[in-house]
């Protein structure tokens, strides 16, 4: 695919999603709690498919978590409104020659229709432009095979790498299971990114 397919392709990607993006201020940090949280804990999870509330209860993080990201030297939050709401987001961090992707929601009430991706690609962008690197990192708890799928379909690759859960340490949550561990995925940017269903 040539480049202006891939640039006409992200513009209807972006026309059909029809939000915008913006690094997170500190006036963002409830709106963003509350959003994170909302995919990922809680029965309000279960509406879409990312949901962690099999696995884990309690928090997915907290306003300090949250104002940490957006404080942090080399790291941004990145925000995605549609309609003047904060519906996702995204953390992205630069790390020498890659960047760590994490803290990302997407509302479960949009969720499985196509935004998630749209996202993720528009982080790998920014990534890859601004700051030049040539990889993105990032790690997910090694049971979610279905999240794990989803990412292995955005061109991630399973490394094997693990690292332990930070068991005891409420402000992760509360681990219904003593199996879990974090799996770091990894991904080459290249200039021209495939289109992916």
């Amino acid at each position: 695919m040539d480049v202006p397919q891939i640039e006409r392709d992200r513009a209807m990607d972006t026309a059909a999603t029809g939000v915008t993006y913006r690094d997170a201020t500190d006036a963002d940090v409830a709106a963003l709690v509350a959003l994170i949280e909302s995919a990922y804990r809680g029965d309000t999870s279960r509406v879409g498919w990312t949901t962690e509330a099999d696995i884990l209860q309690g928090q997915r993080t907290d306003p300090e978590g949250v104002l940490e990201v957006i404080k942090a030297p080399e790291s941004r939050l990145l925000t995605v409104e549609k309609d003047g709401t904060v519906v996702a987001c995204c953390q992205l961090e630069h790390r020498g020659t890659h960047a760590y992707f994490g803290m990302f929601a997407v509302s479960p009430a949009l969720q499985g229709a196509g935004l998630g991706k749209v996202i993720i690609a528009e982080a790998e962008r920014r990534a890859r432009e601004e700051w030049g690197v040539t990889e993105m990192h990032m790690t997910v708890i090694s049971v979610r095979d279905d999240l794990i799928a989803w990412y292995e379909r955005r061109g991630y690759r399973r490394t094997g790498e693990m690292t332990p859960f930070p068991y005891g340490d409420e402000r992760f949550g509360i681990p219904q299971r003593d199996d879990l561990q974090f799996e770091l995925l990894t991904k080459t940017l290249t200039e021209t990114e495939p289109a992916r269903p």
